[in-house]
This record gives structure tokens, C-alpha cells and sequence, in this order.
């Protein structure tokens, strides 16, 4: 077999397994607020994410666009850079999985393909310019546009509803978060299946398999699509509770208007082709409506621990793409590829392992935060 196919073959492999544990970090992007207040049941949810991720995935190309172009010049790249930098993308969503931190997988990819690029080809090849004005700035200006909004929606629904029992607001507004939660999944499936389309267009254009202008063939849609959904319906538990519990005790009328506010930053960056973080617009929600709600708590050391994270994923992404690119390489070939390959294979499942010792999973997401991801177990006392 031709070792060029190999090495593509391999790199669509590692491409859907990110976008898949990008579908089952971000499930807490569209559903962790509705699972807090119990306007869907846990599977339920993570089912309704799915089915709408994947009819998402359809409605645009834009930022499958970004990603393939904006980020490096395609001409300066080979297989072994794209496949460094999913590997990059993949050990960042993997481990702030485990530590259930919402961290960005739009830029833990980025960041892998550059640092990728960087040490394999040069500064040259980053196209610095559209990386500040179509990923940093976004990043900037995304989720405090999202708690600015968060923020007044809630104070809104608040004030006029206040009037309204609480008990018919509850419900009001539990059907209401059913439909703003299912907003927030279609623009993620809009926005982050997208990437992944746009990454293997990019290792395809490097393998000359398609030209520069060829555009997103239709069964790299499917795929993605596809991937994410599956990854989605998964959970991924632990970054849903920090989401939901971790940060501020949530009632249905602030889900509702943080959902709201996700749904419509999010569909406004996929409209001019952003490649924002879904996750930093749905945590700027979340804590808008804390702030937005009178006496209500922002558990301001969770979110300094989830800011902190945001700031070292391009770096930290971009060093293990440098990694994965250097031991590919010093390998060589499709050998090289295929042992860094088996390595993250090997350590990917390690890190579930250690996961499944303190799980967390639909019995026990919406158990009362004690400062931890994990749950504290619950002892039963001996029947006498």
C-alpha cells in the first residue's frame, strides 16, 4: 500500500477520534444548564445534542473554511504536520476532560496544527494575521459578550416575571429551556463539527488527493458530523457537572437566558466564519446569569481555574504538536506516524482508566458540588 495513503488514512482516523472527544467535551456547552435544573433528564439531553450536532454540521461551511485556510500556508504543510497537530488537540481535550475543566477545543486544535507548523516549517507559515483577528480577537470578545448579554437577559426575565409564581415560572421556563438548549446544540454543530471538516480538507490538500480549491468533499461532512454526534451522546459527565454545578446554582429562568445568549453569539461567529470556542460563550453565559440574578453565588475560584486553562491551551496544544511532530519525524515515514499514533493510543486509554475510579456519570452529575469534579460517594449506613 502507498505510503502517502497510509499516512492520510491515518490522519482521518485521528481527526475523528478528536472530533469525537470534542463532541463529548462540549455536550456541556448546550445541556449542562438544562440538566441542572432538571428541564431534561440526563440522557435525554445528551441525545437531543446529538441528533441536533449532527444536523448542524450541514448548515454551513465557513468555518470548515477557516480552519483549512486561515490558519497555516497549506502549501508549507505535510500529513505528519496535521496529524501533530490533532494529536496536540486531542491530549488537551482529553485531559481537560479528566479534570472536567470546559476548556476550548477550537483552540487546542488550533494550537496543535501551529506549533506543528512552527517547528516543522517555520514562523513563515503561520498565517499570524488571521490567526489574532479570526481566533484571539473572537476569543477575547466572545464570552464577554456573552456574560454582557447573560447578564442582562437574566436580570430581564427576572423583573418581568415577577409577578408570576415561582412555581409557574419554573415550569414556564423549563419548557423554555428545551427549546433555547436545543438553539445551542444546532450552533455548536454549526461551529465545532466544522473544524474537524476543515483539518482533514487540510491534510487532503497536503496529499494532493484535492486541490487548494476544491472545497469540503461530502463524505468528510458525513463523517464529522457523525463523529461529533456519537462523541456527544457519550456525556462526557465530568465537564457537564462543573458546568452545571460548579460554577453558580442555576434556576430555569437563568438556563433559559444563558442558553439563549450561547445560541445567539455562537451563530453569529459560525455567520462571519469565526472559529470561536463554543465553551468560552457558554461559561461567559453561565456566569451572566449569576450575575445577573440578585444574591446569587459565581463561585469565582472554578471560574479562575477554567480562565487559567483557556490562557495556556494554544501553548500547551501547540508544545505537544511540536512533540508529536518531532518524534513522528525522527522516526520518519509512516512508521514514524504510526508509533506516535499507538503512543497516544496507549496514554489516551490510561487517562479512562484512571477516569473510572472516581466516575461520574448520569446518576450522579446533579449531586451537590463540594468543590471537586467527582461526587464524594455515597455511604449506606448497614441495614440492622
Amino acid at each position: 500500500m502507498d505510503a502517502n495513503l497510509v499516512l492520510l488514512a491515518i490522519v482521518i482516523v485521528t481527526a475523528l477520534s478528536f472530533d469525537f472527544t470534542n463532541g463529548f467535551h462540549d455536550t456541556a456547552n448546550a445541556m449542562a444548564t438544562s440538566i441542572a435544573t432538571g428541564a431534561l433528564r440526563p440522557k435525554v439531553a445528551v441525545a437531543l445534542s446529538a441528533i441536533l450536532n449532527f444536523v448542524g454540521a450541514f448548515l454551513s461551511l465557513k468555518v470548515a473554511a477557516t480552519i483549512a485556510t486561515g490558519i497555516v500556508e497549506a502549501g508549507a504543510i505535510t500529513l505528519t504536520v496535521v496529524f501533530a497537530g490533532l494529536v496536540g488537540g486531542l491530549a488537551w481535550n482529553l485531559v481537560t476532560w479528566y479534570f472536567g475543566i470546559p476548556s476550548s477545543s477550537s483552540h487546542a486544535l488550533i494550537g496543535g496544527v501551529v506549533g506543528a507548523t512552527l517547528i516543522s516549517a517555520g514562523a513563515s507559515a503561520v498565517k499570524t494575521a488571521e490567526i489574532v483577528s479570526h481566533v484571539l480577537i473572537p476569543a477575547v470578545l466572545a464570552p464577554l459578550a456573552a456574560i454582557l448579554v447573560a447578564t442582562v437577559g437574566t436580570y430581564l426575565v427576572y423583573v418581568l416575571t415577577r409577578r408570576i409564581s415561582d412555581t409557574v415560572r419554573d415550569r414556564g421556563f423549563k419548557y423554555g429551556q428545551i427549546g433555547s438548549a436545543s438553539l445551542v446544540s444546532l450552533a455548536h454543530g454549526t461551529n465545532d463539527a466544522q473544524k474537524t471538516m476543515g483539518i482533514i480538507t487540510l491534510a487532503m490538500i497536503a496529499s494532493g488527493t484535492i486541490n487548494e480549491n476544491a472545497g469540503t468533499p461530502l463524505w468528510v461532512i458525513v463523517t464529522s458530523a457523525t463523529a461529533i454526534a456519537l462523541g456527544t451522546y457519550l456525556g462526557g459527565w465530568r465537564v457537564i457537572r462543573t458546568l452545571g454545578k460548579g460554577l453558580t446554582e442555576i434556576d430555569t429562568p437563568q438556563g433559559f437566558a444563558a442558553e439563549s445568549s450561547s445560541a445567539a453569539v455562537i451563530f453569529a461567529s459560525s455567520h462571519f466564519g469565526f472559529p470561536l470556542s463554543t465553551t468560552h460563550v457558554c461559561t461567559g453565559s453561565v456566569i451572566g446569569s449569576g450575575l445577573g440574578k440578585r444574591l446569587a453565588h459565581v463561585r469565582w475560584n472554578v471560574a479562575g481555574r477554567m480562565a487559567a486553562a483557556w490562557l495556556i491551551t494554544l501553548p500547551a496544544a501547540a508544545a505537544v504538536g511540536a512533540l508529536a511532530w518531532a518524534g513522528a519525524n525522527l522516526i520518519g515515514g509512516a512508521l514514524g506516524v504510526a508509533v506516535v499514533f499507538t503512543v497516544a493510543l496507549i496514554l489516551s486509554g490510561g487517562l479512562y482508566v484512571a477516569s473510572r475510579r472516581q466516575p461520574v456519570n448520569a446518576h450522579n452529575v446533579n449531586d451537590e458540588w463540594t468543590g471537586r469534579v467527582a461526587p464524594v460517594p455515597t455511604v449506606r449506613e448497614p441495614v440492622a
